[in-house]
């Protein structure tokens, strides 16, 4: 029986084991630049079989958050060699996600007066953090099909620089209510050209940006992550089946490295999803209330999944896999320094003794 701790290829990567860190973030990238305190974060989780860092922007107008870092310019790729190398050096495996956060964020995190963008003009509910404290979601501006068809450019000129920063893949965040989260559910996409509409219209974007990372940098190094039902930052998806069988259909051509699935209670699509999809099958699994857990472990020996991500086991336990291989006692996480700061909650969590 295949278990956690067993090894596993994933597109070209040899992976040592199959727990998975999965992206937080951590808003520690002052200027859009990771510092040699991510580096010894990172590092420090190397033995999981994946990391999968925190989002980063593929270009300016992607930025949603305060102090997330980019991969848009060549100091951005500098900074990010840092991480790579002290992860590789202590024999771990690195993907970078690429965040396009589209309406959610705000001017005030923008250059030169840019506003948010969306597949349309529709405001999320709620609020986020700024420097400027609190603020409104605001309006975004609807895109136009030729500055969609950048951002599909911009997600591959991203996946590039990161395999020049040294990262094994890339992986695209197509979940949580961001940008190409937003294509795809009715209530945030209502175009009517070829980008809406219709199944197919709104998983174009999807299928287009996926489509161009694999053929920037090859489909066994390009990920991407979902998740079908999810309502994070308002989205609302009432029929998530059809969508998401169509769009799983259409990448599994791509021969891609994984597909990451964030459950939002749908087992059944889930199941039907890694029917569908050929590569190798990361889940996040739908815990309710609790963070994912040992007893999640059980999902690979039965086959619902390849891989099992971890989010906050993992940020607060970083020898998480020994920890788990052996019943360890585990760390518990400090909600009040998930976001900014310095070491505190980020790289002074204790691991088991040697």
């Amino acid at each position: 029986m295949t278990s956690a701790f067993d090894p596993i290829t994933v597109g070209g990567t040899r992976l040592a084991n199959r727990v998975v860190m999965a992206p937080m973030t951590r808003s520690r990238a002052p200027g859009g630049l990771v510092t040699e305190l991510t580096a010894e974060y990172y590092a420090q989780r190397a033995s999981a079989g994946l990391i999968i860092t925190e989002g980063a922007q593929p270009s300016v107008t992607g930025q949603g958050y305060p102090f997330t870092p980019g991969l848009h310019s060549a100091e951005q790729v500098s900074a990010w060699r840092k991480v790579t190398d002290a992860v590789h050096a202590e024999g771990g495996k690195i993907f970078a996600q690429l965040l396009h956060t589209g309406r959610i964020g705000h001017p005030v995190l923008l250059p030169g007066g840019l506003v948010p963008v969306a597949p349309s003009p529709v405001a999320a509910r709620g609020r986020l953090f700024t420097p400027d404290g609190m603020k409104d979601f605001v309006t975004p501006r609807e895109l136009e099909a030729a500055e969609i068809e950048q951002i599909v450019a911009d997600y591959a000129s991203a996946a590039r620089n990161a395999v020049e920063a040294g990262f094994d893949g890339v992986e695209l965040h197509g979940a949580n209510g961001y940008l190409i989260h937003q294509f795809l559910a009715p209530g945030t996409n209502r175009r009517t050209d070829g980008w809406g509409g219709s199944v197919p219209g709104r998983i174009r974007f999807a299928v287009e940006a996926v489509s161009a990372v694999a053929a920037a940098i090859g489909g066994d190094r390009t990920g991407l992550r979902l998740s079908p039902g999810g309502t994070s930052n308002d989205i609302h998806e009432p029929d998530p089946h059809p969508v998401y069988q169509a769009l799983v259909e259409r990448v599994a051509a791509l021969d891609l490295a994984y597909l990451h699935v964030m459950e939002a209670g749908h087992r059944d699509l889930t199941h039907a999803m890694r029917r569908s999809f050929p590569g190798a099958f990361i889940l996040n699994p739908y815990t309710g209330d609790r963070p994912t857990g040992p007893e999640e472990l059980a999902l690979i020996q039965d086959g619902t999944a390849d891989l099992i991500a971890f989010g906050r086991l993992f940020l607060a336990n970083p020898d998480l896999p020994r920890r788990l291989a052996t019943g360890s006692p585990l760390n518990t996480a400090d909600p009040a320094t998930f976001y900014g700061g310095g070491p505190a909650g980020y790289t002074d969590y204790p691991a088991l003794p040697a």
